[in-house]
């Protein structure tokens, strides 16, 4: 390769890279996505993308309510954190009484179908029986388990197995039997 040649490649790579750098990503961003809401320092600023959730919506419960429990191995006991998740459900469905709440309890691989299908039974109906003792109207509600049919991680670490021991509280505009 000639020296001229390599000069000549050596000056075109120069002018690209001065090209791209006249680029700017921050003019593409402005276009395409919406300013971010000024946050204030505080813990309860809204997560970036979620400023406009609106109040008593499903995307309020699910943000702010939390919507899932978790259980120990073979067990369908509240613990203290769940029973403080569930209290903040019952307040929120509370102050929004046009929601309807179904509870899907949930369980490991730990034991034959049938046992695990009657435990996330029981997690769903202790959970339903917690929320209508702080209020909350039963005919709103209703539970069902599903054993461990939809694990959330395949998985045989204990660690892990905890994900799949859990009630998952789905808000709905009307009753389903699903």
């Amino acid at each position: 390769m000639s020296a001229s040649t390599v000069y000549k490649s050596r000056l075109l790579a120069a002018a690209m890279l001065l090209v791209l750098t006249a680029c700017s990503t921050t003019d593409i961003a402005s276009v395409e996505e919406p300013p971010a809401a000024p946050m204030t320092g505080q813990t309860n600023d809204p997560a970036p993308g979620f400023e406009n959730v609106k109040t008593g919506s499903e995307e309020d419960f699910i943000l702010n309510v939390g919507r899932r429990i978790y259980f120990t191995q073979d067990s369908a006991k509240l613990d203290s954190v769940a029973m403080a998740t569930l209290d903040n459900q019952a307040a929120w469905l509370n102050r929004n009484p046009t929601w309807l709440i179904k509870l899907q309890g949930f369980a490991d691989d730990s034991g034959s179908e049938s046992k695990m299908k009657t435990l996330s039974q029981q997690r769903a109906d202790a959970a339903m029986a917690y929320l209508a003792s702080k209020g909350v109207d039963a005919r709103r509600m209703w539970a069902r388990g599903y054993g461990n049919d939809r694990e959330v991680r395949d998985c045989t670490e204990r660690s892990c197995k905890v994900q799949n021991r859990r009630v998952v509280a789905d808000l709905r505009a009307q009753h389903d039997e699903s």
